[in-house]
């Protein structure tokens, strides 16, 4: 392929909006264009690489026995109601009238279309187990899109959905999905971090999220370096140790002017942050939820709104938190009313603490809550993080960022029993078939590769997904360079190899800079002083430095590097 004929442009400048080293450099170098927030054009350079991930996730689905269909995104209100996420799902699910006046949705997911088609086929336990997969564009109308094509609101995405006739079945296809995760992210150069997460709107029992591990993640990732224990920080588990120090003290009622915070409190009264119990307000359906955690933790709200069954936290309002007879900034549970409080874990057997004494302005100071709160519930409320224990080993947490890659999820029967995707098993009688669920967003897996894999000038593609295997500079305008350069891209074509040809009359400078950017592995240039002595430059995209290399020797070295 030739230059002078791709349709392509690249930037000098970074986008002003762009700050993720993906972003950046997928604007730069001309893969992607933004057509409106959070929504891309994918071009030719970006698409070719997009093609050779998707062939990579391809090849791993139909090894474990994936089969291919296509699934509609325009679906009917009826099939995602049937299921019970029609009002589930808040506004991240476009919803729309066709010209019939039919409520309509774009598919953000595809489980109720693959369970309608399911049920469609399946009659007998003879039919399990089989599983269906996809590349699909998806809409997620995403509040806050960000990074690129890391958080877009249109994506493609392969979606896959497995069906069994037992939890024991779904078992051992789910290990068999983990596998082929493992196998994917690593063809195109990432060793994962796997982490158990939320099962969110998916439903089920049991998901895990693949994860790279990087700074600018917008996910915390919870891990015990000792034990090899992993958790999305939402979900995380830990080992809880109360504070005690005396049981017995009596409650005593402490001036702490204009002290809110739980720094501003721990250090005016000179104790620890985890000798305080925070309180935070939630408003559900207008009435207040009073929910406390050590001083030193924070509300994990994936745990809160799993326990509420609630898609959304409000924050309570000044006036409500009044109401119940508490005072913001100076609250506890002490002597309030109307309110259902939630406790955590590690404040169940705490003892003196310091707690809001719901006057402004002052606090309590040596707080029981088996003594001192009253009608309360007892829960696991607490966010995990680098200054608590793992729940395996005892051993210290640590915390780090990340960006989801991919998840799997063990839905059961949650789809299959709403939308009556029966099978008929070996006594004659109708059970729901067990799904399991398995996606890969694409474009944001390309992104993350960038992430994952540049250096300050653009990104060093893998040889697997990079967009050419081989790219040709002419540098000179001398009829024999350029002929030079024409015989070698067309040989090597011949031979089978993806080759770009720089064929612009521009500075070799120019045509370096562009192709840093497009990253390709290998790239040759070819020049008048090198040429007259039979040499020509090879460098790879991974290093630094060029080395001489005779032009007759380049076909060999070509298929020595790609083996």
């Amino acid at each position: 392929m030739k230059l002078s004929r791709f349709f392509y442009t690249t930037l000098r400048e970074t986008p002003s909006e762009a700050t993720m080293a993906s972003h950046i450099f997928l604007m730069r170098g001309g893969y992607i264009k933004p057509l409106s927030t959070g929504i891309y054009s994918i071009l030719p350079i970006g698409h070719r690489v997009m093609k050779k991930i998707e062939n990579i996730i391809r090849e791993e689905m139909n090894r474990i026995g994936g089969l291919e269909l296509d699934l509609p995104i325009v679906q009917t209100a009826e099939l995602w109601s049937e299921s019970g996420r029609y009002n589930a799902i808040g506004e991240e699910l476009l919803r729309f009238k066709d010209r019939n006046n039919h409520n309509m949705v774009l598919a953000m997911t595809h489980e109720e279309a693959v369970t309608d088609a399911s049920r469609y086929v399946l009659s007998s336990y003879k039919q399990l187990p089989f599983m269906l997969y996809q590349f699909k564009t998806k809409y997620r109308d995403e509040a806050r899109a960000r990074g690129g094509l890391i958080r877009v609101r249109e994506f493609l995405m392969k979606d896959a959905y497995s069906f069994h006739a037992t939890q024991a079945d779904l078992d051992v296809h789910y290990e068999e999905q983990y596998q082929a995760y493992l196998r994917i992210f690593r063809r195109v150069g990432i060793e994962p971090v796997v982490v158990q997460s939320d099962t969110g709107i998916m439903g089920g029992k049991l998901a895990h999220e693949f994860m790279l591990d990087t700074p600018n993640g917008e996910d915390y990732l919870i891990l015990c370096k000792k034990c090899g224990y992993q958790a999305n920080r939402e979900i995380a588990k830990f080992n809880r140790y109360p504070y005690t120090n005396n049981a017995e003290a009596a409650l005593e009622k402490v001036a702490t002017p204009n002290k809110e915070s739980i720094e501003e409190v721990s250090s005016f009264l000179q104790v620890p942050p985890e000798a305080t119990a925070k309180c935070v307000f939630f408003d559900v359906e207008g009435k207040l939820v009073t929910v406390l955690v050590p001083g030193h933790l924070e509300v994990s709200e994936i745990k809160l709104r799993n326990i509420l069954k609630t898609k959304e936290l409000i924050p309570a309002d000044e006036t409500l938190i009044k109401s119940c007879g508490m005072e913001p900034g100076f609250a506890s549970p002490i002597g309030a009313k109307n309110t259902r409080v939630l406790i955590d874990l590690a404040l169940e057997n705490a003892n003196d603490l310091v707690v809001g004494a719901n006057e402004k302005g002052f606090h309590f100071m040596h707080s029981n809550p088996k003594r001192d709160f009253s009608n309360y519930e007892v829960l696991d409320l607490a966010e995990a993080s680098a200054l608590c224990h793992c729940p395996n080993c005892d051993e210290m947490l640590t915390e780090t960022r990340g960006i989801e890659l991919g998840n799997i999820f063990k839905l059961g029967t949650k789809f299959s029993e709403s939308m009556k995707a029966t099978f008929l098993n070996p006594e004659g009688q109708s059970e729901p078939a067990v799904m399991g669920c398995y996606g890969i967003g694409v474009g944001r897996l390309m992104a993350s590769v960038v992430e994952n894999s540049h250096d300050d000038f653009g990104p060093i593609w893998p040889k697997s997904i990079a967009p050419f295997q081989v790219e040709i500079v002419s540098i000179g305008k001398e009829a024999n360079v350029i002929e030079a350069a024409d015989k070698l891209e067309k040989e090597l074509t011949s031979l089978g190899f993806d080759v770009l040809l720089d064929d612009r009359e521009e500075r070799p400078g120019v045509k370096f800079k562009d192709a840093d950017l497009w990253g390709i592995p290998v790239r040759i240039a070819i020049g008048k002083k090198g040429l007259d002595q039979g040499q020509v430059e090879w460098k790879l995209r991974s290093e630094k430095n060029f080395e001489m290399v005779d032009l007759d020797q380049i076909t060999e070295k070509l298929r020595l590097f790609y083996n």
